[in-house]
């Protein structure tokens, strides 16, 4: 049985030049945002409590608790909203189609009956309100020419709905059934977001010409702004109310938050603190999302990092969240303890994880795509889509400064001799090897087939390399850096995906494209254990138990499994659905603990009950 730990989890997709929107629940303290086709339920009393859902067919743009806490309506690009529970496993209640184009906004109305949604209709309705049970459209939404970034439902009687968009406007509907009141041109670019205080006396709109501007919550007309002094140098893209109506706090791509104190009458907004923090220096830190929720205030940058601060002391330093946006690559575990976990993704982004604990440091590589990592007690290394292979030392505060070699050919696998004492590397290309010391090319060699997969044993004596037509071909390593060709070994009916050798040395296994995983005698040259047909796709990882006792492959079908040596083939041990979109990297943490990476830019954790 496998049994799910702990899951760390990607952070929000963002966009530059675009506001993301996060939500949350106020009475669970638990946050929602979205990445890919996932919609990520985080508490902030317990942040390693997650869960995702991954319902959706298209990426997701949107999820909001409804009042009660119950239901959550998420939204997604193809103009698709589901209706979705919070417990019992996440049962659907509803989906409906609402606009032509991508949502980019919902809200329920305060009594739980009513949704609405805005985006980009490709030429039809830009807005649509509709029952949650029936979705039955409940009025006419004109008067917006573009896309529609934001909605805001008055969360008190009477009922009012207000609207922001690219076409410089913020709308006013009454109703239900809601038709149009009024139009508002105050803005003089986008208007990224609208939202209504609490207790529903007033809403603000904030937009890419830096200003703020408040209006009464029941008629709609213009009553207040924010002060331009001490405001805002750049694009304003998200904003949220404080519970109690009397704040308000704002993001902007001036790289800073900005907590507003309201005057009651809503005439004017005056800043009272300014939050900042610098983590790359570059466009990254940008602010994109906020969230006031509880004592909580959190911020999004646009590199994914989310800050927490403390409404009640905002002088303390924030808790930072952070993670991968894009799918992960690789996976290597550290130390002696096996504590800790790091992970990479194909946008150059380096996570260092510990277990029980969840997110460290990490390092985003500038212009470099990883493919592959492999790492060491002092150092790790990285081969990306270039010709580079990269190598960073491990210091005990992150990371130290990464050095290249140009090898000549794109990089397809790399394994690290660990017991050597050069701690020799073994990097495979498409028709070749090459075999470093630190980044010093000791030699390069060309093995005359395709090659598709490689690895090095940790003595660095031995190396064996897979080819696109099935065949593993097993070289001694000499002196002198070359490689004699021992045997050949033929049993794979698929090109070769990843080789790795048991910790004993006293085995090997490897897996193909036509999702076969087989284990061999490395003595004896014999399979140990076939018949690991078990995956319905491509296999892309695979990973040996430190005791020697289990090996877990992972693959494109979006499972993991964990087969035991000893035992047949047919008594695995199956995590299903472990990574929407496929699972590209496994590793072991210890003898019943996997960890597993994949598509949706997440890394879990896996309890192995042998059976």
């Amino acid at each position: 049985m496998a049994k799910l730990l702990e899951t760390f989890p990607c952070v929000p997709s963002t966009e530059r030049g675009r506001g993301i929107l996060i939500s949350g629940d106020s009475k669970s303290d638990t946050i929602l945002y979205c990445n890919g086709r996932s919609v990520f339920i985080r508490s902030l009393r317990q942040l390693q409590d997650v869960q995702v859902y991954g319902e959706h067919g298209y990426a997701v743009t949107v999820a909001r608790y409804s009042p009660n806490g119950e239901w959550i309506a998420s939204a997604d690009v193809s103009g698709t909203v589901r209706v979705w529970g919070t417990h019992n496993g996440f049962v659907l209640k509803n989906e409906f189609r609402v606009l032509a184009g991508r949502i980019d906004d919902l809200q329920w109305s305060f009594d739980g009956l009513r949704i609405v949604a805005s985006g980009d209709g490709k030429g039809k309705s830009l807005v649509r309100s509709f029952a949650w049970d029936s979705g039955n459209t409940m009025g006419d939404f004109d008067g917006h020419s573009r896309r529609v970034l934001s909605c805001a439902f008055k969360p008190t009687r009477p009922f009012r709905i207000a609207t922001c968009g690219e076409d410089f406007l913020v709308n006013f509907y009454d109703g239900p059934p809601f038709k149009f009141h009024s139009s508002h041109r105050e803005h003089s670019n986008f208007v990224n977001c609208i939202r209504y205080s609490p207790d529903g006396t007033k809403f603000i709109t904030v937009s890419s010409d830096k200003k703020g501007i408040i209006y009464d919550g029941k008629t709609g007309d213009k009553i207040g702004v924010l002060a331009s002094e001490d405001g805002h140098k750049g694009s304003i893209y998200a904003v949220s109310w404080s519970p109690d109506s009397k704040r308000v706090l704002t993001v902007s791509a001036d790289k800073s938050a900005k907590v507003w104190e309201v005057a009651e009458d809503g005439t004017v907004g005056s800043v009272i603190k300014t939050l900042s923090f610098m983590e790359s220096g570059g466009a990254e830190d940008m602010l994109v999302g906020c969230l006031w929720q509880n004592d909580h205030l959190i911020t999004v940058s646009l590199g994914g990092t989310m800050s927490l601060f403390s409404a009640d002391d905002m002088d303390k330093p924030p808790l930072l969240l952070s993670g991968h946006i894009k799918n992960v690559t690789s996976l290597a575990v550290l130390g002696e303890n096996q504590k800790t976990i790091l992970s990479c993704s194909y946008d150059g982004l380096i996570v260092k994880w510990l277990k029980g604990v969840g997110y460290s440091c990490k390092l985003q590589m500038k212009d470099t795509k990883i493919k592959r990592l492999a790492a060491t007690e002092s150092s790790i290394f990285i081969s990306g889509y270039d010709n580079m292979v990269w190598r960073i030392p491990l210091t005990d505060n992150g990371y130290g400064a990464a050095e290249h070699v140009d090898i000549g050919h794109q990089p397809l696998d790399i394994s690290i001799a660990v017991d050597s004492p050069e701690s020799t590397a073994l990097v495979s290309f498409d028709s070749g090897v090459v075999l470093l010391n630190g980044l010093n090319i000791l030699s390069k060699i060309d093995l005359g087939f395709a090659v598709a997969a490689s690895v090095i044993s940790p003595d660095g004596k031995e190396a064996i390399v897979g080819g696109q037509d099935g065949k593993l071909h097993i070289y001694s390593v000499s002196g002198d850096n070359s490689l004699k060709e021992e045997t050949i070994l033929e049993k794979h009916r698929g090109a070769l995906t990843v080789i790795r050798y048991s910790p004993d040395l006293t085995m090997f296994a490897s897996g193909d494209a036509n999702r076969e995983a087989v284990v061999w005698d490395r003595e004896t040259k014999q399979v140990k254990l076939n018949n690991m047909l078990f995956h319905t796709a491509r296999i892309n990882s695979l990973a040996w138990s430190p005791n020697n006792k289990m090996v877990a492959t992972g693959s494109i079908d979006t499972c993991v499994i964990v087969y035991e040596v000893d035992k047949p083939a047919s008594s695995r041990i199956t995590a299903r659905n472990a990574h929407l979109g496929g699972v590209n990297a496994v590793a072991f943490i210890d003898d019943c603990t996997v960890a597993s990476s994949g598509e949706d830019a997440s890394v879990r954790l896996w309890h192995i009950e042998p059976q």
